[in-house]
Order: C-alpha cells, then sequence, then structure tokens
C-alpha cells in the first residue's frame, strides 16, 4: 500500500512539475538560418516572391521525389499560394501563402533590404506558422545578398505544444537549411545579371507564315551584316518569284551560338499562307509528308522539311512560325546589346516560374527601326516564346496583345530531338554579336 502511494505522489509531483515548466516555457518558438549569394538582389527577391521556383529549392522534393505540388491565387506577391501533398510523412500535405513582400518589385532594386513573409500551414505543432524571408544587401559594394529565413510560430496555452519549442531545431530547422541550400544552386542557374531597367511584359503572338533562310556568319557585326542582307536578297528574289509581298519586318532567329560562329535563321513575314510551287500549290498550315532528302541545297523546291517548312527556292525555305505567349521587351540601342537583352529575359523568365525552352522555341528579335548611321541605335522588339507563363508580368494589365502586335515565335531550324524538359543554359544560343545589324 505504500508504495503503491509513493508512486502516486511521484506521478503528481511529476505531473506538477510538468504543468509549472510548461506555463513558464515561452509562448512561441523560433529559429533561423542565413546564408550570402553572389547574385543579384532583384534577382533574390524576385525568385522568393512568387512560388512557382519553390518546388526546385525547397526541400520537400528531397524527401519523396513524387511531391505533388499545385499553385492558386494571384502569380506573385501577396496571395501567391502553393500546396503540396505526399505520401510520405515527412513531407505530408501543406500549403505556403505569402502574406507580405516589402517593398514590391516596382521598388526594390533601390533599396538595401526587403522582406517577404509566408504563412505555412501543416502538421508542425503549433498555429500562425510562418517563414520570415529578410533580405540586406552585404558585401563590397553590396555585391552580396544576406538572406536570412525565420521560421517562427505561437503555441498558446497549449502545453503540449509548448514542449515540441524544445524540437524545433528538428524537422522545421532542417527546413530552413536545405531550402536556403537548394536556393543557393537555383540561382546559380540562372545567369547573374541586373534586369532591373527590362520592362517586358506577357503578349500572345499569332502566328505568321514567312519565307526564311537559315545562314551563319563569323561573329562579328560586319559579317554578321553581310550574311544578313545576302539572305534578305534571296529572299526577295523569292517573293518576286512566287508573287506574295512582304507582311512585316524581318525577324531573326538564333540557332547555334559557337566559339567562333553564329548560325541563325533570317525570316519574312509574308502575306499569303498559301504558295505555288513548281506549279502545285501548297498550304503552310498544313504541313505535308516530309522529304528525306529535303536537305541542304540539294532539296528540291515543293518538298517538306523534316522541321515542316516548305523548299521554296535554293536556301528558301516557307512555313507557319509558331504562335503564342511569349516574354517580350523593346529596346533601343545598338545591335550589339541584344544578347544582353536576351539574357535579361531568360533570366527574368527563370526567377519568375515561366517555362521555355530555346532549344525548340528559339529567341527572336524584330526590328522596329533600322541602325542609324550616325548613331549607331537601332530598334527592336526581343522575343522569349514561353511553354508557360501567367498572362502578365508584375505590374502589367492582363490585356491581351492586338492582333498583328506581336511578331511571331519562329523556330525555323529546330535541332532534332532536342528536349523539352527544364530551360536550357542562357548562353547556349546567344550570339556575340547583333543578327539583325543593318
Amino acid at each position: 500500500m505504500m508504495r503503491a502511494l509513493e508512486i502516486i505522489v511521484a506521478l503528481l509531483m511529476v505531473a506538477i512539475l510538468y504543468l509549472v515548466v510548461g506555463v513558464v516555457m515561452p509562448d512561441h518558438g523560433s529559429t533561423s538560418r542565413s546564408v550570402e549569394v553572389s547574385h543579384d538582389f532583384r534577382q533574390v527577391y524576385d525568385i522568393l516572391s512568387n512560388f512557382r521556383r519553390f518546388p526546385d529549392f525547397g526541400v520537400l522534393r528531397a524527401y519523396d521525389p513524387n511531391t505533388r505540388f499545385t499553385f492558386s491565387g494571384p502569380a506573385y506577391g501577396v496571395g501567391a499560394k502553393v500546396s503540396w501533398s505526399s505520401k510520405v510523412s515527412k513531407v505530408g500535405d501543406g500549403t505556403l501563402t505569402i502574406t507580405k513582400d516589402q517593398p514590391g518589385a516596382s521598388q526594390v532594386s533601390t533599396q538595401g533590404s526587403a522582406e517577404i513573409d509566408w504563412a505555412l500551414t501543416n502538421d508542425w505543432d503549433g498555429h500562425n506558422k510562418r517563414i520570415i524571408v529578410e533580405l540586406e544587401r552585404s558585401g563590397s559594394n553590396d555585391r552580396l545578398v544576406r538572406v536570412t529565413m525565420r521560421y517562427k510560430v505561437d503555441y498558446g496555452w497549449n502545453l503540449i505544444d509548448r514542449y515540441s519549442r524544445l524540437y524545433i531545431h528538428g524537422e522545421p530547422a532542417a527546413f530552413v537549411q536545405y531550402t536556403l541550400g537548394n536556393l543557393q544552386n537555383v540561382l546559380a542557374s540562372i545567369p547573374n545579371v541586373s534586369y532591373n531597367d527590362l520592362q517586358p511584359r506577357i503578349v500572345e503572338t499569332k502566328p505568321q507564315a514567312v519565307l526564311f533562310v537559315s545562314t551563319r556568319a563569323k561573329r562579328t557585326l560586319e559579317d554578321v551584316s553581310s550574311a544578313t542582307q545576302k539572305a534578305l536578297t534571296e529572299i526577295d528574289a523569292a517573293m518576286k518569284k512566287l508573287g506574295v509581298t512582304q507582311a512585316g519586318p524581318r525577324i531573326t532567329v538564333t540557332t547555334d551560338y559557337g566559339d567562333q560562329n553564329y548560325a541563325f535563321d533570317i525570316a519574312v513575314p509574308i502575306s499569303t499562307s498559301t504558295l505555288t510551287v513548281a506549279g502545285q500549290s501548297y498550304d503552310l498550315t498544313q504541313p505535308g509528308t516530309p522529304d528525306a532528302a529535303a536537305a541542304g541545297n540539294t532539296a528540291q523546291p515543293g518538298t517538306w522539311e523534316k522541321n515542316g517548312a516548305l523548299v521554296v527556292a535554293g536556301k528558301v525555305s516557307a512555313r507557319m512560325a509558331f504562335g503564342g505567349k511569349a516574354l517580350e521587351a523593346d529596346m533601343q540601342a545598338s545591335p550589339a546589346s541584344l544578347p544582353l537583352m536576351r539574357l535579361n529575359l531568360e533570366a527574368y523568365a527563370q526567377t519568375h516560374g515561366y517555362a521555355f525552352d530555346p532549344n525548340t522555341h528559339r529567341l527572336y528579335d524584330v526590328v522596329t527601326s533600322e541602325v542609324d548611321p550616325n548613331t549607331g541605335m537601332g530598334g527592336y522588339a526581343v522575343y522569349l516564346p514561353l511553354t508557360w507563363g501567367p498572362d502578365a508580368v508584375p505590374g502589367q494589365s492582363a490585356q491581351p496583345a492586338a492582333a498583328g502586335s506581336a511578331a511571331p515565335a519562329v523556330a525555323a531550324s529546330v535541332a532534332a530531338g532536342a528536349s523539352a524538359g527544364a530551360p536550357a543554359s542562357a548562353t547556349s544560343v546567344l550570339p556575340a554579336v547583333a543578327a539583325t545589324a543593318g
């Protein structure tokens, strides 16, 4: 009897001690990790103020590669939401929602710090769970960005939750630490350029019949200009022979970037998609069966190439250029600035989570004004075709482009068997000089 009484008293003392310790323990918990990245401040902010790249840098797929993600709410900023589900208990189901993004995309470039807050819902103990992301310029000449992730949670008077504070350095801390590490890796794959002055927009382009010539030149403005003019001369002769007229400014499509040479297509929109070649009528909107012999200078007019182009005469072919969604930006500058503009568009698309594949849908430039021989400046609209993208970039009203206002996305000389997966390295398709030099 005495032994039983002693056990009961001991249990009571433990219970009282549990209650006392639980009451005096803090009603909240937090853990944080920091890392410095050598990357443009605006890019770091942009990749964290939307969730489209979260599956790439979040730690969840390391625990379960089959984790499923869904996105809802606005594409960027406050209200953007990512949800996930997994049969692996360590991942489970959860959501993150952006509740704060200060100072906002339009002002962040001039600021020295920024904060983005994510509200977290999952099966971890506690409530009001959140991850606070703090960005601060650091290093010599502010060339680095210090990224701090803080996990914070409230426990209230739930004593069991308060004791879970002792384990906050487990899964929550691991989530923060590994997410920061993965973020560094993802940022390293993005061109480290400053696109602060970039003013892009997302447009819907329409398919357009074009005549084009695939050509190459050494990577000098003079050589590229010479190759461009030669291609235009061939296209002009083909238009006269076909009895068609030019229906828009010329388009330059980058197809291959080498150490010494630059391969590209010169395309000219034409007034009709129905052509008469070698006495037979062809509809470019309905490509025929590719002819294995339809390649190079020996291809016979009226044969279809494997990329869906119709051989017209010599090096000139015709096809329907790909329409669809594209990220577009205008520039008034030297044609030598075109490679940087293309790089800016690719970096912008990657930080905002837009999907694109420059191996199958090439970046292209449309001449809006020829190069002024006195200033060396020309006008260009540069397009990055997207395989996925929202209706608008931050700050752009989601209005569709007017009919014919955006040039088509030409893919005239695409390498066979190109991957349609993750975006290729940005430098793989960028010429060292402008293809549209006049």
